[in-house]
């Protein structure tokens, strides 16, 4: 066969990326979360 056997998995090269953009990913969702959060306080006080 040409291709690699799927057991192979990706390269820890490219596992490491993943991980590195889930990580950001969950950041800016609290970011977001955080921020929307304190947009709709002040809307509150204001």
């Amino acid at each position: 066969m040409l291709w690699s056997d799927p057991e192979d998995g990706p390269s820890p090269e490219a596992r490491r990326m993943q991980q590195r953009m889930q990580r950001a990913g969950k950041v800016l969702a609290a970011i977001v979360l955080v921020g929307s959060v304190l947009i709709m306080i002040s809307r509150f006080f204001i």
